[in-house]
């Protein structure tokens, strides 16, 4: 696994300030807001690869769970069950989710879109920033993760995600699988498949299962590479970044929103 970038330098005032300006904006759900991404533009990030994902929400299927689905599996999200005594709601809401689908509607045009949400993988991730252990942690190649052995269970990266794309958990580890070990008290999130990736696969498995239904919604590759599918998408069509005013440079882009 690649080693540890040093912290991003985006002070966390500058942050701070930024989300507080946002609110004054026009968003398409709370704490969500679209900034074009003109096709052919810089897809600025350190190393020689970032990996990144390109979904086109049009291919984006209302009902459709596979991609959720897959993650849970690949990752053992499907293996946690609830603390005892807790109730169905509360469990509902702590559940830990990689990936989750939402509606989004723009409040300018009116157009809804149906995407999945998920850890964005910012070039200037403020979870790393906040981290006081340094558990969060930027890859070279771009994937943001969660050092296990290092989370103190903070949570001070789950409140300075504008994507809500953290898991905290909170449920005692019964079973576990070999590529995504987790522990009780810790942070997580997406991690765009390292474990595959690091093994030679070139797709996650949300996009295997996405493909299966046959959606093709989800692009994942190396968006530095220009022979890649994923850049020449990227320099072909209009892309979106959600909360772009942060200035976060993601490695999530989106389509058709």
């Amino acid at each position: 696994m690649s080693q540890k970038n040093d912290q991003p330098n985006m002070k966390r005032r500058e942050f701070l300030g930024k989300t507080i300006a946002a609110a004054s904006v026009a968003t398409i759900a709370p704490g969500v807001m679209l900034t074009v991404a003109r096709a052919g533009s810089d897809e600025g990030a350190s190393g020689a690869t970032r990996w990144g994902m390109l979904i086109n929400t049009a291919k984006c299927a209302n009902g459709c769970s596979a991609c959720v689905d897959a993650c849970d599996k690949e990752n053992g999200i499907d293996l946690l069950t609830k603390p005892e005594g807790q109730s169905d709601e509360m469990w509902n809401a702590q559940r830990p989710q990689w990936i989750r689908k939402v509606t989004l509607r723009d409040k300018q045009t009116g157009v809804v879109s149906n995407l999945p949400m998920m850890c964005q993988h910012c070039e200037k991730p403020p979870c790393v920033d906040v981290c006081p252990t340094t558990a969060s942690f930027k890859r070279a190649d771009g994937i943001v993760m969660v050092d296990r052995h290092l989370c103190i269970g903070c949570r001070y990266c789950m409140m300075a995600c504008p994507y809500k794309a953290r898991s905290f958990i909170h449920s005692d580890i019964a079973e576990q699988v070999v590529q995504a070990p987790r522990g009780k008290g810790c942070v997580e999130s997406c991690n765009l498949c390292a474990n595959r990736i690091d093994g030679g696969a070139a797709t996650t498995a949300c996009q295997d299962a996405c493909a299966a239904q046959g959606h093709h919604a989800i692009l994942f590759g190396d968006i530095k590479d220009p022979n890649s599918a994923i850049s020449k998408a990227l320099k072909t069509f209009e892309s979106k970044q959600i909360r772009a005013d942060l200035e976060l440079n993601t490695g999530v882009r989106y389509t058709n929103v």
